[in-house]
Formats: structure tokens, sequence, C-alpha cells
């Protein structure tokens, strides 16, 4: 196995593995600091942040003989018996020349610049820059420009290129050039073709100095208020992790998580800006009954209570559960639906698309299935229920009259159906609607709960890759409104406060399907497929849907 020696430590590299100086150091402990490497794009090694010193040494004798200069770790690929030297006063003194030849450009204007906190530029200066500031102190002038999705500080930018080689290698549309040459370089747009494309907003993450801006977040919060929670998206099936970063149970920012499974680094912009419906006052709030003058308020415990009782006493109920679920709520509600009536129906509410998957050159695939766990709750439902309806089928059960009472646990985000499908559902003599927004059928139901989004609560989702994520809670849901794992934890008599990852265990050890599950979840989520050596009838049937 071939060894590379990194500042006097030995690691060991995997044959045939392709690995730069920055790689490999990173094993080793060491930071190598970089501006315009990033491991998703090309390498340019234009920043010259990264310089070490670089030697071989005789599988022989054991002499190392070392290069007469510096190299740039971010191009060099290691190889057996390469030797790395990062900590030396040579190095040191390149890094702090390229801190302040960066400085004498940049304008110190960290108290206004939404990167202050996170910016690379500061965090390298005070680590390895020059002790003194040699240059004098320009006036701040934050040249703004309006390039489409952002702005760009034009003063602000180190020309490390980042966002100039997403747009070309990843999102594919190439918006974004250098225009002039030496000191006089600067990224710009064609006057007529502005940065605008799905992905755009990546290139604010990938620029380490704050020269680009979201138009978003631009002067909103600073970061060091703001805390954040690894979470998963919830607006397609692609699934991608992601970071919810709050302030006082606000959400001010969705950042991509590292997956290399789903999304390797990158968002798409619904899903980035697609957060404001979380804190829309049109909300759902608390718990509301149907009176002869109209709708009531009334508290949980009355909710829980109707719930029960109409359920127990109907001649044939159903349930239909939505792909916006967790696992673990829909396994709860399935569960207690079985439990509490032996005829009782599961059904599938209707799957949102929008046109067909938008596929990147760099890999990125947007969904064209807008819900984040179909492929979960369909094998919920299939697994635990003798017999499960489509929404079609179960609108013609409803009208037919074969079904009298109905609980739809719904949490779309956009429409999701329409008056004369409403007026169907409304055919039964008693249904509760567990949702986010008004929708037709919000005003005719007996019982209307207010649920929690994909923030607001734990649990997990399955995406279109039959990978399994768990998303953790980063604010609290409005006040009334619960999330429906605790509505029907309560109902099914456990005590305590609601434990998803017990109900995910549960799962786990009931249905096959899942059984990939049944650990501990790392941050990248789990294949349940790995387990899947002979699929049942059952998964056949969820997976094919």
């Amino acid at each position: 196995m071939p060894v590379v020696i990194v500042d006097g430590k030995e690691i060991e590299v995997r044959a045939g593995e392709r690995l730069n100086a920055i790689e490999v150091a990173a094993r080793a402990g060491v930071q190598i600091p970089h501006y315009c490497w990033h491991p998703g794009l090309s390498v340019v090694a234009s920043c010259r942040m990264c310089l070490i010193e670089m030697g071989t040494r005789d599988p022989q004798t054991g002499n190392v003989v070392m290069l007469p200069k510096l190299v740039p770790a971010c191009n060099t690929l290691v190889r057996d018996g390469m030797v790395i030297v990062t900590n030396t006063e040579k190095v040191a003194r390149a890094r702090a020349m390229v801190e302040e030849d960066l400085l004498l450009r940049h304008p110190i204007d960290c108290p206004i610049c939404d990167k202050a906190g996170e910016c690379r530029l500061q965090d390298y200066h005070f680590q390895y820059g020059q002790g003194e500031r040699r240059a004098d102190i320009r006036p701040i002038t934050s040249r703004k420009r309006d390039i489409g999705d952002l702005f760009l500080f034009v003063d602000r930018c180190i020309m490390c290129s980042r966002c100039v080689r997403f747009t070309r290698e990843i999102s594919g549309t190439s918006e974004l050039m250098i225009v002039n040459r030496g000191t006089h370089e600067e990224i710009d747009v064609l006057p007529d073709v502005p940065l605008h494309n799905k992905l755009s907003g990546n290139v604010v993450d990938l620029c380490p100095v704050g020269a680009l801006a979201d138009k978003d977040f631009l002067y909103r919060q600073r970061v060091w208020y703001l805390r954040r929670k690894a979470s998963v998206c919830g607006l397609c099936a692609t699934g991608c992790s992601i970071w919810i970063e709050e302030n006082q149970d606000r959400v001010h920012r969705i950042k991509p998580r590292e997956n290399m499974f789903v999304n390797k680094w990158w968002i798409c912009n619904d899903g980035r800006y697609g957060y404001p419906f979380i804190h829309h006052p049109s909300r759902i709030r608390g718990v509301v009954r149907r009176t002869t003058s109209g709708q009531a308020a009334i508290g949980w415990t009355d909710a829980l209570r109707e719930i029960e009782e109409k359920v127990r006493t109907a001649a044939r109920p159903a349930m239909c559960l939505s792909p916006f679920l967790t696992n673990e709520e829909a396994y709860l509600a399935a569960r207690w639906m079985r439990n509490m009536h032996p005829d009782s129906v599961i059904a599938l509410g209707p799957v949102p698309r929008e046109g067909e998957d938008e596929r990147f050159p760099g890999g990125f695939v947007i969904s064209a299935e807008k819900c984040p766990n179909r492929l979960g709750v369909e094998a919920i439902a299939y697994g635990l229920g003798n017999g499960v309806l489509g929404w079609s089928d179960f609108l013609e059960e409803v009208a037919a009259g074969r079904i009298d009472r109905v609980i739809v646990l719904a949490g779309y985000i956009k429409p999701w159906l329409d008056e004369s499908q409403a007026e169907t559902v409304r055919k039964a003599n008693w249904v509760a609607l567990a949702d986010l927004f008004p929708s037709p059928l919000s005003g005719k139901v007996d019982l209307l709960l207010g649920m929690a989004t994909y923030a607001e609560h734990e649990g997990s989702y399955v995406n279109r890759s039959h990978r399994l994520q768990w998303l953790q809670r980063a604010v609290r849901p409005p006040l009334g409104s619960r999330c429906v794992g605790m509505v029907f934890w309560e109902l099914s008599g456990r005590t305590g406060v609601y434990q998803p990852r017990m109900v995910l265990a549960e799962l786990a050890a009931e249905l096959p399907y899942f059984s990939a599950a049944a650990g501990e979840i790392p941050d990248v989520g789990v294949d349940l497929r790995v387990n899947q050596l002979a699929p049942s009838t059952a998964e056949t049937q969820a997976s094919t849907a």
C-alpha cells in the first residue's frame, strides 16, 4: 500500500486512490490553507495559498531529497514515498506573503460584509498572515453589482475563480467569466446574460471571501447569531442533505451539507430559497372543529378523544397518508389505524410532480417528484396494510359510500386537490384533516389539525434512491400545532414525549425494507437496499409504484 509522509507522519493511501497533498494532509490531521481549490471543481492552482515543501524518500536508503522550490498542494497528486512538509519557516513565509498580497486590494469592510464570521481571508490572516499590515488601509468602496440572482462586491473578489468553474462544470450554464487582465481582472457576466440558473446559490457558498452575496440573506443576520441543524430538504424526492440555520425560532438560511451519496456539496435554489412557507402567516394553527355556526378552536385532548371515538365506532374508516410524512409518522398512524379498527383502509395521497427531472452536467438532479418520502410511506402502507388504495381509488370508495369516516394526513406545501376532489372526500359523514395551509377541503372538514413542517420535527425520509436520512428539528412549530407523530404517539397510549428514534427501531424490526436503519443512522444516511437480497412483493410494489 502506498505510503506518504506528512510532517513526519506516515499515511497509507489505498492503491489507485487519487489524492492531492491537501487531501492526504487532512488525513494526517494537518490543514493546508487554500482558496481556489475545491474537491468538486477542477484544479487551477492560482491562489498559491497552499504552497508546501515536497520531496521523495528513497525506498532503499531512506534518504529524502526535497525539491528546491515550493509547490502548490492542490495540484500535487501524492504517490508512494512522497514527503510533504507544511510547517517550515519557508512555507509560513510564503503563506504570509500571499495573505499580504490579497489584502493590498481587499477592502477591510468586515463590519458590513455578510461573510464576516465565516470568511477564509479573515481566518487565514489571523492564522497565517503577517503580524502587521504594511499597506495603507483603503477607504471602503464596496462596489456592488447586480449580476442576476446574486450581488457581486467587486472589490472583495480575490479571483479564485471557483464561481466561474462552477457555472462551467456543475451547472453547465457558463454565465460567469473573467474580464480584463492582470490586476484589473474582474468577475463579470455579459450584459444580456445574467447569472440565472437553478444552482446559482451555490456560488455564494463557494466564494471564500464574501465577494458574492445572497440577495435573500444580505444584511439580515450576522452568522455568529445563527445555530445550525443537520437536516434533509423536504421539497423534492432527491432529498438533499442540508443545514438549517436559525435564530430565535426563525429560519434565515438553508445551506448544503456534504453528502457524496446524494447531493455532493450542492443544493438547488428551490430547496435553498423555498423555506419561507415555514413562517407563512396563513399556516393552519392549533385544532379547529366545525360547528353549526362555523368553526371553533378546541384543545388537543378533545380532538384526540373525538378522533378515537369516530374511528372506533365507524363502519369502515379510512386513513390517507401523504408522501410528506416522515416514516415514523406514517408508521405510527397506520399502525394505530389497523389496531383501532380491523376493517380500516389505508390510502395514499396524491404525489405532486412538476415536469421532468432536471439533470445538470455535474451530476446534480432536481427531481420532478416534489415530495420527500413517497418510497418510505408506500413501503409502510404496503407493509402494514391488507390492501392499499391509491388516491383515485380512495376517492371512488368514498364517493360510493363504502367509507364512512376519513382521516387525511396531508402536509402539502402547494395546492394538492381541487374543489371536486374535496367535495368527494366530504361525502364521508366525518372527516378530519391535518395540513399546513388552507385548501378546498380544509373549510369542509369536521376537525382541522395544524401540522409541523420538515424543519419543525425529527424523523426520517427515504429519497428516490432508497437512502434513508435523518432530519433534526431546527425550529418549533407555530403555537398550537403538532407533528403527526406526536398525535399518534399519544393516541397509541405511549407514555412520555414522542421518540421518533424508538419508532424507527420498531419499524426496522417489523418491515425488512427498513432493516438497514436498525442501528445508528450516519450523517450521510443508509442505503435501504443493502440488506434486500430478495425483495418482498410489497416492497417491489412500493419501489415501482
